[in-house]
């Protein structure tokens, strides 16, 4: 009995198995990848549709020109790969595997009969009855639904990478002798690619993150798990600085948002609330062998200066009105500087509640000083999303904190690590950028050359662990101390990484005196001084002149083109400054400083510092002394910086910044002869008006409580150079307005070619328009005005007659304005500037033209 129920158990045991193999084999699916290229220029096709044979199902390819479609049809043999102006490509596959089939699709040439096509008068485009803009308005009106902001949460790993190279590389330039021993470096790449034949890679840069959002309370956090890139002797370049500027130039591109912010400016989106007003837009297919169907809708620029995309966008029919492919290029004719090509690929994925999520970015970039020929400078950024979740709600903790965080280990990941971890696989050149670049350090030719770089560029001399500079302080000129010349440094970090040491000595023709710098610098994150978070304590004393009122934004002192000014520049001060300061900077943008300073100044040149005695007679007064304590909060939320060897500068951005400062003499503390306060608060922001430009507007406020002498109030801010000071008064001589209470405001809108752009001339030369408007409110008190206090310092020429004077404002306040024209050759702008008010003043002008250098896309 036992062996005949094993014998049938058995026999029931192969039945069940040979029935379940019979149901995995009906219902096992079949998955096809792969990649579709173009077959002569061997690059990777977007949005080409891929589907089963004989039925609907299918997809499309992503940025990359990679698919992957599956099914569990059995009856399936084969996948149908088309695009319009390709041949159609029918492969085989087998039925019930994981396969890989990659795709070559050849261009369809094949030729048609000549169609002539007469018409009397060709239609003139409108809004009005055009399907294309009724499509548009529908996205537009399904916007706030397919964005990642209308979910609760969401969360999602990302994959970034950022390349650039030298471009567009002729064969006489690569085999020059200089670079006999890099030939090591060059990649080539079809011709017709972005960037030309020959590339030169220079920069690399690859990031895994993990990203969370929460709607509400508003919350968006990035946490990077690894990070990599190439470096480069930080003797030579700022490597983190380099990394804040390529993340400046090639931003995330949403195209949902109104503005898309590329290179600085702002492109109004082709999705934009007002797009339509600025686009022609056209339907151009239907895409019916996809789900859900598509509609190819194309888009142009009704103005090919504007500041505009041009391209296609792929928009899903199955109610949600979404984008799932969009190709975004600009036109050749955009008011872009330097651009010759850009491209931007983006590919959304269908979520399960139906809806769409970004999961793919290419945004590719070629440069050049010439638009049509000659080497430039190719860039890509590629941005992977993939394990997107929605409505998975996290602790507080996982969306608390800095919006965006390091893992302590995130740059100790090994090659293993990122083979698994990239989506896709780099190709040689890639894969071997960041070998290269080490091997290229380490030629003696590439440091020379990378030292006579940084003398030009940031003017310093490198001599390892001291460097010599900057340059243009070398020699310059002053009426005071006539030819001045100046010879300092400082330490680098190949000395120490927490010790910085700078110093110069300088020596005036004129007044044969001899000035000096002394620095001392300890930082307490043994991270350079200069980089963000900052936290350091610095010990200073100098002892060398200066003029009262004058505010530099980035520039030395004795820069020799500052030698060149307007007026009568003969008011200046001998110095001796001794100062102790703390900074720390906070990863959330939020910092604090603490300083203590002891000020000795004396008048030199045509400045005297005069009182009244009882009986009438003016006495002369050599020296005030002062003793401070100060601290000063900032708040610059999402701060990002130019970053320099010298210094950083901030990168205007839409964020405000708000500046807190408070200062506080001590009479007696150390020789100090005064007592009082002053406090000064500042807001700065950047308005973006889309198609109408962009307005930065600063506004300050300051009340110094105590009586005081005049030098000790608030001299405003003026210039007497000819170049364009932005936060200063361009037409106000120097030491000519002092206050113990003000208000001011500056407004600089530039208009970004959207009026020029209309005009034919003008168009074509690119010009920019610019205005400027500057007002100043405030006023003297009467304990501090000399005319009610003869023991106060009097104000300059209200003694002496003749000269430049000194002057509390009224009631009516200082006001000044400009009309520019920017993007002159790419670099110049030039002011026309008129003051309007305080005309009377001796040596006032009254107009005045203005230059200023800057670099703009």
């Amino acid at each position: 009995m036992k062996t005949l129920f094993t014998q049938i158990l058995n026999k029931t045991a192969v039945l069940l198995l040979v029935l379940l193999s019979s149901a995995a084999a009906l219902h096992a699916q079949t998955v096809v990848r792969g990649v579709v290229t173009d077959a002569k220029t061997k690059q990777p096709m977007s949005y080409v549709t891929v589907t089963f044979a004989g039925t609907t199902q299918g997809s499309g390819t992503n940025g990359q020109g990679r698919y992957a479609i599956s099914t569990t049809d059995n009856t399936v043999t084969q996948i149908k790969v088309s695009f319009v102006g390709y041949r159609t490509a029918v492969r085989n596959i087998t039925t019930g595997q994981d396969q890989t089939i990659n795709i070559a699709l050849t261009e369809d040439n094949h030729s048609l009969n000549e169609v002539v096509v007469r018409s009397g008068k060709k239609k003139k485009y409108t809004n009005k009855n055009n399907p294309a803009v009724e499509l548009i308005r529908q996205v537009i009106a399904h916007k706030a639904q397919n964005q990642v902001e209308n979910y609760n949460y969401a969360e999602y790993k990302q994959y970034e990478r950022m390349n650039f190279s030298l471009s567009n590389l002729s064969d006489k330039f690569r085999n020059k002798r200089i670079f006999k021993n890099y030939q090591f470096l060059f990649r080539e790449q079809d011709s017709t690619a972005i960037g030309g034949k020959t590339l030169l890679p220079m920069y690399q840069e690859e990031k895994t993150s993990d990203n969370y959002f929460r709607k509400a309370p508003y919350a968006k956090k990035q946490i990077i798990t690894a990070n990599k890139q190439v470096k480069y002797d930080e003797n030579f370049v700022d490597n983190q600085g380099l990394t804040a500027y390529f993340n400046r130039m090639y931003q995330d591109i949403n195209i949902y948002d109104n503005n898309v912010s590329l290179l600085s400016n702002q492109l109004l989106s082709p999705i934009s609330n007002s797009s339509p007003e600025f686009y022609k837009f056209f339907i151009t297919d239907t895409l019916k062998d996809v789900q859900p169907n598509l509609i190819e809708l194309s888009f142009t620029p009704r103005n090919t200066n504007n500041l505009l995309f041009e391209g296609k966008i792929y928009i899903t029919m199955d109610g949600n009105y979404a984008v799932q492919n969009a190709l975004l290029t600009v036109n050749k004719n955009i008011n872009l500087n330097f651009v010759r090509q850009m491209q931007a690929a983006l590919s959304f994925e269908k979520n399960n509640d139906g809806r769409y999520h970004l999961s793919q970015s290419d945004l590719k970039i070629e440069f050049g000083i010439n638009k049509n020929k000659g080497g430039g400078v190719y860039g890509e950024r590629l941005v992977t999303i993939n394990n997107f979740v929605i409505n998975n709600a996290r602790t507080d903790d996982t969306y608390k904190g800095d919006s965006q965080v390091i893992a302590l280990n995130a740059e100790d990941k090994d090659d293993t690590y990122w083979q698994m971890t990239r989506p896709d696989t780099l190709d040689a050149a890639s894969a071997s950028i960041y070998k290269n670049i080490d091997s290229l350090q380490t030629i003696p030719s590439f440091k020379k050359t990378m030292d006579i770089a940084t003398l030009v560029l940031a003017g310093y001399k490198n001599y390892g662990a001291f460097e010599v500079g900057p340059a243009n302080t070398f020699y310059s000129f002053n009426p005071v101390e006539g030819f001045r010349v100046r010879l300092g440094g400082r330490t680098t970090p190949q000395l120490s990484k927490r010790y910085y040491f700078e110093t110069y000595g300088a020596y005036g023709a004129k007044d044969e005196k001899f000035k000096y710098f002394l620095s001392s610098t300890y930082s307490l994150n043994n991270k350079s001084i200069y980089s963000f978070p900052q936290n350091y304590i610095r010990a200073s004393f100098q002892h060398d002149t200066k003029i009262p009122g004058q505010e530099l934004q980035f520039v030395q002192e004795s820069n020799f083109l500052l030698s060149f000014k307007r007026g009568a520049n003969d008011i200046w001060l001998y110095n001796d400054i001794l100062r102790f300061d703390y900074v720390h900077e906070f990863t959330n943008h939020l910092s604090y400083s603490l300083g203590f300073k002891k000020w000795d100044q004396t008048p030199a040149g045509a400045l005297l510092y005069q009182s009244l005695l009882p009986n009438g007679v003016i006495n002369n007064v050599n020296l005030i002394q002062t003793t401070e304590l100060s601290a000063q909060i900032r708040w610059a939320p999402h701060e990002k910086f130019y970053q320099g060897k010298l210094y950083r500068t901030p990168i205007p951005d839409k964020y405000p910044i708000f500046t807190l400062n408070y200062t506080q003499g001590v009479k007696g503390l150390f020789g100090g002869d005064y007592n009082y306060q002053n406090v000064v608060g500042n807001i700065s922001k950047r308005f973006y008006l889309s198609q109408l430009g962009f307005t930065d507007v600063t506004t300050e406020g300051g009340y110094l409580f105590g009586s005081v002498p005049f030098p000790l109030l608030d001299i405003h801010h003026a210039n007497q150079t000819y170049a364009f000071q932005l936060q200063s008064y361009n037409l106000m001589n120097f030491q000519e307005f002092v206050s113990d209470h003000y208000a001011s405001i500056a407004i600089d809108h530039n208009f970004n070619g959207f009026l020029f752009n209309r005009i034919p001339l003008l168009k074509k030369l690119k010009l920019r328009e610019i205005i400027d408007f500057k007002g100043l409110w405030g006023g003297v008190r009467s304990e501090n005005n000399p005319q009610n206090n003869n023991s106060l310092l009097q104000f300059p020429g209200s003694l002496n007659a003749g000269g430049a004077g000194t002057y509390a404002l009224g009631s009516t306040p200082y006001v000044e304005g400009s009309i520019g024209v920017g993007n002159i050759f790419k670099l110049l702008r030039v002011d026309f500037v008129r003051r309007f008010t305080y005309l009377d003043h001796p040596g006032a002008p009254e107009y005045g033209i203005r230059f200023f250098v800057k670099f703009d896309f």
